[in-house]
């Protein structure tokens, strides 16, 4: 027999199976057991127990586990501490206490409760094998730990075992370095937690719950998707131009992602094989609320007029011709109530366009009214709901998105528009036109060749995007339809150009008629032109929507001519409002006239961080230029449609603490800058725009400047607050108790740079300025008059709100103390409830964390 070799370091394994010792020296092991290996001879090892040293033994190599762990020592006693992830001891140790309750419901009966412990132990089993497995990628494994705490919470609760109080990061808290507050709040957010998830449990009529409560919850979504392949039997080149669609509103709701598809059945650019990935981004809870949502395809060809003329040579190349569409139906993937998965496969089939005129919009709504045989022909893509802006998502999804990955926004802002994210997208949709034949004998093939001119009539390069994901063009051509009368184009394009060349371009519309035969192609003119500038006289972008444009009929070479046409009106309305008839004698300059028989719309939508579409808003944001009436653009700030506010919050607010730090000698404007600051954080506490707190917040942290600006906005809440305890009129007051968190946090993040600029001077005066300010609170507090109630009671429930930004620049007893002073100068019989409330919010702050807190007397 072999002899017994001492192992070369301690090693430690876990019982896999029973093993039932027949002899002596046999050690018997249930499943689960900790054993000491100390010697081993072929198919045995000798050992121990961890949990009883004094039971040694041999036992079956076969029925153990080998495990890495790390051993301390205290006091003679080991404690063995598995080499692995916290998480997973933590889901070994769960498995042991779960696993002996379950053998106790099975000898009891309890057959429903016995399964459902039973499907939960496998379920983390399985998840404590992926963490274990070390091949997550980061995303997947962040989604599973919280899965695994989730799933163990919610045993523990049903179990009624201790509950587990975690971080955000869904670790054990540690009660010897945790407060005791702490822990308590922590308690009642775990409580809360499983209490929603118990009844996650129980709601029958959602199958994916967790997947739809993530996605609902945040304010901003992403969809990624990934073409895997495009069947289509074309023949020629083609562009494929996918988006997301609102079949109700019967509009598109983002930005195109453009394939460009060979004729041997390849991507053009052979590299962009296995990577045509898109980021469809800026999604909302408004879009996710959407009756339905399509992603949609329009195919467009590129080559001859008609695919089946055989004579190549003499026919027309380069036309861009309506192919057919692709829709698919994927509300219940953006909503989080389907498969969400990068690896399924989704067949979205392809449908023709069943006349060379058939225009590709109208053949949108009727694919999509009713599904037709696609013949096997289509496009295969995966794809993928992610929470979050397309920051968020690259960190928490790299391997499905990255710096290489197409990002397709939306067309509109985002919900929230975060201070740093400076856009300036002007989004042109071509959408019909009506042309009359005149001369020829059939209806024309309408061409519309769009170009961004400056005002020399000189284009500008690399102004128009057709597509997210394609280069910049200098011209746009449109779709041509065979013979159409009144063409419905429906196509949208982007321009994109600096801020500071706005005020002098303008977009030109040319119309030429295309003919099949490139013999009298080439000879072909433009036979009318529209154009219309972005900018208006008053240094506002042009409206957003429905615009009908003059075509202006003449020479060809004239159209080109920037002087030539300037001076003719842009618009059908101004033609109209002028008096005149549209006949034959209306305008008309150097060769160019306004024609009576044709009409061209387009719509436009401006997506712009720095330009405005009202006047009074612009007047602000550009202050300087007309410092004249800065007073009447303060005061009309307040009439500005707060969605117009939100859009340009970072600017807006710029400007008022620009207004207030240039004036720092003067206090001409301080109240009307206070007041306007008002007005913009009542804006955000509004419901409509409750999301852009997070902005307000981001905007206070990494973009506010402002130094001075702590003494001027002291000083007038001060002066409102000292006026109003004397019962005299202050009609912005109640406004600005409702603003105070955010009216401080300005104040703190003030003198925190402040501070920092000069190395800590004037610390004694700040102190004092903000221990009379809190003095004018309570002397507010203590006001008989009939106007104050109201404002006590305000005053009640937004202070506690200040006090985390309060206690960072103050001293703590010293703010107790006035605390307590502002509790105590109310009458003990008036407004009992309300103090009752104040106070609770009080004691939760980190204040009453602290832990040479002066004693309050709260009571």
């Amino acid at each position: 027999m072999a002899p017994w070799r001492k192992t070369d370091k301690e090693r430690h394994g876990v019982a896999i199976y029973n093993f039932q010792g027949s002899g002596a020296q046999h050690l018997t092991l249930q499943i689960g057991d900790v054993v000491r290996i100390q010697e081993t001879c072929g198919d045995w090892y000798r050992g121990y127990l961890i949990k009883h040293k004094m039971s040694q033994g041999i036992f079956p190599t076969s029925f153990i586990h080998l495990k890495e762990v790390t051993v301390e020592k205290r006091r003679n006693i080991e404690n063995i501490i598995p080499a692995e992830i916290p998480l997973a001891q933590e889901v070994a140790t769960t498995l042991w206490e779960w696993g002996s309750i379950w053998k106790q419901l099975y000898v009891a009966s309890k057959k429903e409760r016995f399964l459902q412990v039973q499907s939960m132990m496998y379920d983390l089993m399985e998840w404590r094998s992926q963490l274990l497995s070390g091949t997550l990628p980061k995303d997947e494994l962040k989604e599973l730990k919280q899965k695994v705490t989730s799933k163990i919470d919610f045993g523990n609760k049903i179990l009624e075992l201790d509950l587990i109080v975690r971080d955000e990061d869904g670790n054990i808290l540690d009660p010897d370095n945790t407060s005791v507050i702490s822990l308590f709040h922590a308690h009642e957010e775990a409580t809360h937690k499983i209490t929603e998830r118990i009844k996650e449990e129980t709601c029958k009529d959602q199958p994916d719950y967790g997947i739809y409560s993530r996605i609902s919850s945040s304010p901003t979504h992403s969809l990624y998707v990934f073409v895997r392949n495009f069947v289509c039997r074309i023949g020629e080149d083609a562009e494929l131009f996918m988006s997301l669609y609102d079949p109700h509103k019967q509009m598109v709701i983002s930005e195109n992602y453009l394939v460009r598809w060979g004729s041997k059945g390849f991507p053009k650019e052979i590299e962009m094989l296995n990577n045509l990935k898109v980021v469809f981004t800026d999604l909302g809870n408004k879009d996710l609320n959407r009756d339905k949502i399509f992603l949609i395809c329009q195919i467009v060809r590129i080559g001859k007029m008609d695919l089946k003329d055989i004579n190549v040579k003499k026919c027309t190349q380069g036309l861009r011709r309506p192919f057919g569409v692709a829709v698919m139906d994927i509300t219940d993937i953006i909503k989080g109530k389907a498969e969400s998965d990068e690896e399924k496969q989704h067949f979205i089939p392809f449908h023709p366009v069943s006349a060379e005129n058939d225009f590709l919009h109208s053949l949108l709504g009727k694919v999509i009214a009713s599904k037709g045989d696609s013949g096997g022909q289509g496009l295969w893509v995966t794809m993928k709901m992610l929470v979050g802006d397309i920051i968020q998502i690259r960190k928490d999804y790299p391997h499905l998105v990255d710096r290489t990955t197409v990002v397709a926004r939306k067309l509109g802002f985002p919900e929230i528009i975060m201070p740093g994210d400076v856009r300036n997208d002007i989004y042109i949709t071509l959408l019909q036109g009506d042309f009359d034949k005149y001369t020829k004998t059939t209806q024309r093939n309408v061409e519309v060749i769009m170009c961004v001119c400056t005002e020399d009539g000189n284009v500008l390069p690399n102004a128009i995007c057709v597509g997210a994901g394609d280069k910049a063009m200098n011209e746009y051509h449109s779709v041509v339809y065979y013979q159409v009368k009144q063409p419905r184009w429906m196509e949208t394009v982007k321009v994109a150009v600096p801020i500071e060349d706005m005020q002098r371009i303008h977009l030109r519309f040319m119309f030429r008629h295309r003919s099949s035969l490139e013999s009298k192609d080439k000879g072909e003119k433009n036979f009318a032109m529209s154009y219309v500038k972005l900018m208006k006289e008053d240094g506002t972008t042009l409206q957003d929507g429905y615009h009908e444009l003059v075509v202006l009929k003449g020479d060809s070479k004239k159209m080109e001519d920037a002087s030539a046409y300037l001076t003719l009106p842009s618009y059908r309305y101004h033609v109209e409002n002028k008096g005149a008839t549209l006949s034959r004698s209306s305008s008309s300059v150097g060769g160019l006239s306004v024609s009576s028989r044709d009409v061209f719309s387009i719509s436009i939508l401006v997506c712009s961080t720095k330009l405005t579409q009202n006047v009074g808003l612009l007047g602000l944001l550009k202050w300087r230029m007309r410092p004249q009436l800065l007073q009447e653009n303060l005061e009309k700030l307040k009439i500005v449609d707060g969605e117009e506010v939100v859009k340009f919050l970072q600017d807006t607010l710029d400007a008022l603490f620009n207004i207030m730090m240039e004036h720092a000698q003067s206090n001409e404007y301080d109240i009307l800058v206070f007041d306007a600051l008002i007005y913009i954080i009542g804006l955000i506490a509004d419901r409509k725009f409750q999301h852009f707190n997070t902005v307000l917040e981001a905007y206070i942290q990494q973009h506010f400047s402002a130094t001075l600006a702590y003494k001027k906005l002291m000083t007038v809440l001060k002066t409102y607050l000292d006026t109003s305890s004397r019962g005299e009129q202050c009609e912005p007051i109640l406004r600005t108790l409702k603003a105070l968190e955010y009216v401080f946090k300005f104040i703190v993040r003030s003198r925190r740079l402040f501070s920092q600029l000069y190395e800590g001077k004037e610390q004694m005066e700040f102190e004092e300025s903000m221990r009379r300010l809190f003095e004018s609170i309570n002397n507010l507090m203590k006001s008989q008059h009939k106007t104050t109630i109201l404002l006590q009671v305000a005053a009640l429930k937004y202070i506690p709100s200040v006090l985390h930004d309060v206690e960072t620049v103050f001293d703590a007893k010293l703010l107790s103390q006035l605390l307590y002073e502002f509790y105590t100068c109310i009458p003990p019989v008036k407004l009992q409830k309300q103090k009752v409330q104040s106070m609770n919010e009080i004691v939760q702050s980190n204040l009453f964390k602290k832990q040479a807190r002066s004693r309050l007397r709260l009571s």
